[in-house]
């Protein structure tokens, strides 16, 4: 497996593995042993970077991923997030965010229990509270730095002023945000400002939650939990239009004799040295197929072709409404 760096310290696989999808988002949870055994398979495979977060469950997949990887812990990063207004010792949930810093360490040592660990590879903000001020969310990671708890710092969903404002307190290893074929935005603004930080960048959702696959169709149906039922670009009609782009998509895949998944993730690898995505999965043959994007090597003609076909496209329906990010808290 190959190795990326995000920021200047942190080395990680170049693909990582989103674990939200094993316990909440995408319908039922799955079974705990099967998951257990994927995540290790992963780490067998050569995954080192795990994505997880405490609004995950809540609680339930950190504590998977804990159990998981608690025998190769010291060879494996394990990236978390606080920043949504839920109890952590109750795990209720007040639908808002809450990123005040004695929230922050409560969190933080609610995580290390769940986790099975003393110290969090990478604690991201999950989403910005307006009500705090980005210096002080910023100041309430860095003691925990100073303390040995936390050993990297990133946000998540964030805008290029806060970016630039917490980096100024506390250096970032990485942001994470949405970032595909299927949502291209971060390439305005947060591409280039990160390039000019020296901070990582982290797509979720780098398959389109399922869409660039090509499994999905407009005949598709979602379990009644699933937060792509919320989601304008996964309407029956948004589908219907936006299959054009995975016609794009599997087209290219099959010049090269690949999969969809694999020219998506390949993509993106291409795009930047610095960027990681993290797709998820519940099944060891997805993995298996997203793990193969690594030896995809897509030339600058490939890029330029994909790239231009693309552009052409006007996809429809807005994404993530927050309906669906209370949902998840992706």
């Amino acid at each position: 497996m190959q190795r990326r760096r995000l920021g200047n310290r942190l080395e990680v696989s170049a693909l990582g593995l989103g674990c939200m999808s094993m316990s909440s988002g995408y319908g039922p949870p799955a079974d705990k042993s099967e998951m257990i055994r994927l995540i290790r398979t992963a780490f067998d495979r050569g995954v080192t970077f795990f994505d997880t977060a405490e609004a995950y469950g809540p609680f339930t997949n950190e504590q998977l991923v804990g159990e998981a990887l608690e025998p190769m812990r010291e060879q494996t990063v394990i990236a978390t997030k606080f920043g949504f207004d839920i109890n952590p010792v109750t795990g209720a949930r007040s639908g808002g965010v809450n990123s005040r810093p004695e929230h922050i360490r409560a969190v933080a040592e609610a995580s290390l229990r769940n986790l099975r660990t003393d110290y969090i590879d990478l604690l991201y903000q999950h989403r910005v509270d307006p009500a705090v001020p980005i210096e002080d969310v910023a100041g309430a990671v860095k003691e925990l730095m100073a303390a040995g708890k936390v050993k990297h710092f990133g946000l998540s969903e964030a805008g290029a002023k806060t970016i630039r404002r917490a980096h100024a307190v506390q250096p970032l290893a990485a942001v994470q945000s949405e970032y595909s074929l299927f949502w291209r935005e971060p390439e305005r603004e947060l591409l280039p400002l990160l390039e000019e930080l020296g901070i990582g960048f982290v797509p979720f959702s780098p398959l389109g939650a399922g869409f660039l696959t090509g499994k999905i169709d407009a005949n598709t149906s979602f379990a009644p939990n699933d937060f792509r039922n919320l989601v304008p670009r996964f309407s029956v009609e948004a589908r219907k239009a936006n299959m054009a782009l995975v016609e794009v998509v599997k087209d290219a895949a099959a010049r090269k004799g690949v999969t969809p998944a694999q020219i998506a993730l390949a993509w993106l690898l291409a795009q930047r040295p610095s960027i990681v995505p993290i797709p998820g999965t519940t099944k060891l043959h997805r993995l298996e197929d997203n793990l193969g994007s690594i030896s995809v090597e897509l030339s600058a003609e490939d890029l330029r072709q994909l790239g231009e076909a693309v552009s052409r496209l006007s996809l429809e329906g807005a994404r993530l409404p927050e309906a669906a990010l209370k949902m998840t808290g992706l």
